[in-house]
This record gives C-alpha cells, structure tokens and sequence, in this order.
C-alpha cells in the first residue's frame, strides 16, 4: 500500500520552532513526509525543502504597507509572503494532505495543485496577535482577520495550542480547532536533589521587550539570599535591533546583581536536561494582549519535564495545569511582589512535593500524547 503523502508548510527556522518538529516527528513514520520551512537539519526520514525569507527592502516595505492601508489584502500578502514558485520547484506537487502552519501560510497551501485536504494549525490568535502595538493594528489586524476570514472556512481540520484561543476561533470564525499543547517529549527522569536553604530559580525562551523579563529581576530583589535565578535568553536571527538592545540590557542589568545570570542558550531538544540542575521554573507574563493572557508556552512543558516547581503569575490556562497537578506557586497578581511574596512562603519541603508531583503531569502532558492525537486527526480526514 502506497503511503499517503503530508506536507508540512511553516515560515520559520526549524532549528527555533520546537511546535512544529514535534508535529513532524509525530507522522514522518506514517506519512512520506516533506517539510517546506525556512531552515532545518538535513532528515533521514523526511524530505526538507528550504525557502529563503522574503528580502523586505525598504521600498518593497512601502509597497507593501500601501496596499495593507488600502486593504487590497491579495496584493500585500504576495508582496510580503511570495513562495508561490516553490511549488514548480518540487519534482511532485501533489500531496493528500498539507498542514499549514499560522495564517500565513493558508493561501501557499490552497495553491497547491490536487486539491489537497488541509489542516490549520493556529500557534497564535491571528487576529490580534500583537494588538499591543498600534503599529502591528494599523497595518496587520485587518490583514490577520482576512485571511482567517477567508481560508479558515475551507480547511478540513484546525488545531490550536490551547483552550483559550479555541473558544476565541470557535466564537469568531465557526469552526472547532482540537487543542494541541506545546508538551515537549516524555522524558523518563527523577527530580533532582532539593538543598536546603537554597532555591534556584531558572526561566528560559526569547528575550523581547513585550514579555517584561525585567519584572524577574525586581522579583529577585525582594527576595533573600536563598534565591538565585539563571536567564537562559536568546534574539531570534530576524529580531530586530531594539529587541537585540533588549538583551544586552538585562545583561547589564543582572552586573547588579551576583544573585542573577545570564547563561548562554542550548538547543531547544537539550534545554530540559540543561534545567534539571534547578528547583524552579519561573515565568512572569503581564497580559499586554490577548495571545499572551491565552499563553501555554513551551517552557511550561519543559518545566515539567525537568520536574521542576514551577513559580508563575495567574496565567488561566497555565495556572490551571500548576493547581490542577500541584506543580508550585501562582501569584495572585502580574507584579513582582505578588510573585515575590509567594515565592517566599516556599519551604524545602514544598519544592519537594511539587518535583514529585510533576512526575504525575509529566506523564500526562507530552509530545507522544499529542501526536496520537494529530494521527487520529490526520487519518479521520484521509479516510
């Protein structure tokens, strides 16, 4: 019997997008599986085909910003998303079911020949995605909202990274994504050792100014000597200078502070052996819009895996899971001395009963138990 083939379609590097090499890992071993992306390791098992980002020049910028304001939607997105020629470039186009990843792939998904089935997987909520900015909403919102607005209705499956931004697609767009989190693999550990008189704290992920990493630095300063916090931070390569400036100043800032490191980053499959040496996973994220007050971050996961507590602002679907499993510590606030005064009410013996209680929520929320769930996704709409 012939193996159906999947074409899994994201504009990112997958060497930073952890979401989709665990949907790739989930059906490269039922599927041919050929993966169109902006970067990966070469594959044994699955083809890779590697696209190179649009060069935005600053006139094609104006262009592009001209047709945006003028809402002549089509035009703006070939400017900005022109990958249309990769189909001629494939020696066989035609696939029986693409997975297209964020809003901005569905109309290169929809050009391919065959009439392929279609699945949308949401990382985001499009539609206000980065409502904070007013730059993002005078130029982007009306776009995201088009193009949600007209492919969502077509495709044959949508999934979505937690429950939150299903409901919101659901109310908006009427259409029922399944909910796919962002667990990384299961990985069969014990918790490490709890020291006595010591917590250390660690968080890890994209340093940008909009997730307000310095309110950790203000935690740690209300905090005592039994706390320290290592920042295992990066820029993406597409970040953009001020985001770069960012970094170099919670550099400066942790000189203030021997209790605070920066520590060089690892590959994102490495990251939960690299935490497992601390107590606590620490994540402190204002609501500034509506992605990040639905947010159900990687981290999390990665958090559990390590079997770590885990030290979080009140977050709903992320304080959810902590209670839920009794995994640490939610703030009653998106402040620094609400996480703070929590924070210190933690003894040795917490830390311990929330590293065990993470073996429970570790076997619970993984990678394996999503990708059974993408395969039955996957075969149900084949069939």
């Amino acid at each position: 019997m012939t193996m159906k083939k999947v074409l899994v379609l994201v504009l990112s590097n997958l060497k930073h997008d952890a979401r989709v090499r665990r949907q790739i890992q989930a059906i490269k071993g039922n599927y041919k599986t050929t993966v169109i992306c902006f970067g990966a390791e070469p594959a044994p098992d699955y083809e890779v085909v590697v696209i190179k980002p649009t060069n935005l020049t600053f006139f094609r910028k104006i262009v592009a910003s001209i047709f945006l304001l003028l809402k002549f939607h089509t035009i703006a997105h070939k400017i900005l998303h022109n990958y249309y020629g990769v189909i001629n470039t494939l020696s066989d186009p035609k696939f029986d079911l693409i997975i297209a990843n964020d809003v901005e792939t569905l109309p290169l998904a929809f050009a391919f020949p065959g009439n392929p089935k279609i699945i949308f997987d949401a990382h985001e909520y499009a539609p206000r995605h980065f409502e904070d900015k007013k730059m993002w909403r005078i130029f982007f919102q009306d776009f995201n909202t088009w193009l949600c607005k007209k492919y969502i209705p077509k495709v044959d499956g949508m999934m979505t990274v937690g429950k939150g931004l299903a409901l919101e697609y659901e109310k908006n767009f009427h259409v029922k994504p399944i909910v796919i989190n962002n667990a990384n693999n299961f990985f069969d550990v014990q918790p490490g050792i709890t020291v006595e008189n010591k917590i250390r704290l660690v968080h890890h992920g994209i340093a940008t100014p909009s997730r307000k990493l310095e309110l950790m630095f203000d935690v740690m300063a209300l905090l005592d000597n039994r706390f320290t916090l290592d920042l295992m931070l990066l820029t993406p390569g597409f970040a953009s200078k001020g985001t770069r400036q960012y970094l170099e100043e919670l550099r400066e800032r942790a000189k203030h502070d021997a209790r605070i490191k920066i520590i060089p980053p690892v590959k994102s499959n490495e990251v939960v052996d690299a935490i497992r040496q601390y107590d606590m996973g620490v994540f402190l994220l204002p609501p500034v819009n509506f992605n990040y007050e639905n947010t159900l971050p990687n981290k999390l996961f990665d958090f559990i895996q390590a079997r770590l507590a885990v030290a979080i602002g009140p977050t709903p679907e992320m304080a959810e899971i902590v209670n839920n499993y009794n995994l640490g510590i939610v703030s009653e606030k998106f402040t620094a001395k609400s996480l703070a005064e929590k924070l210190s009410e933690v003894t040795r013996s917490d830390l311990e009963t929330f590293k065990k209680n993470a073996n429970r929520a570790a076997a619970d929320l993984n990678a394996e138990v999503n990708a059974k769930k993408i395969n039955a996704m996957i075969s149900k709409i084949l069939s």
